[in-house]
């Protein structure tokens, strides 16, 4: 009977030490604003965004001069001719779509350039969020930023200035 009982007693003592874990959440938005390179890679996007969004809108702006001129026109030109023209707007407006994907597109030169400049970043916070983790026996840490919803956060549990001290910022 006392053997039942003191293995009872040691798997309630297990039962309650597991459940005791840490918890506790940062957010990468607030890190990542901290962070110099993040702001300067931001720009570096931005600046390549704004020069590829141009180029798409130069080239859109030929097209419809193409087809203005093509409607002007249009009474004077035979039926070949006619043909000819519609089939360089259609080709041209063909080669924008694709331009436009090229720069824009899920793995367009944007998507690229994020990956090279920004990834390293948030890998950086990664390898901390788990140093961190690891230095403090944590269970569990959240990020406020993405899409878990919270409700309370207790301030105290906020270890996003832990994360950046440890990156050296």
């Amino acid at each position: 009977m006392k053997k039942k009982i003191l293995v009872l007693t040691v798997i309630i003592i297990t039962a309650f030490s597991g459940s005791a874990q840490k918890f506790a959440y940062v957010d990468t938005d607030y890190i990542l604003t901290k962070v110099p390179e993040f702001v300067q890679a931001e720009e570096k996007i931005n600046d390549f965004s704004t020069q590829w969004q141009q180029e798409i809108e130069t080239v859109y702006a030929e097209v419809e001069q193409m087809y203005r001129d093509y409607q002007s026109e249009q009474i004077l030109l035979t039926a070949e001719m006619k043909t000819k023209r519609e089939e360089a707007i259609i080709n041209k407006e063909k080669s924008v779509k694709s331009l436009q994907q090229k720069y824009f597109g899920p793995e367009g030169e944007l998507y690229k350039k994020r990956q090279e400049l920004i990834q390293p970043i948030q890998d950086r916070i990664f390898d901390a969020v788990q140093q961190l983790a690891a230095n403090n026996k944590y269970s569990v840490i959240f990020d406020s930023s993405s899409e878990l919803i919270m409700l309370y956060s207790n301030p105290n549990l906020d270890k996003s200035d832990k994360v950046l001290e440890l990156m050296g910022y």
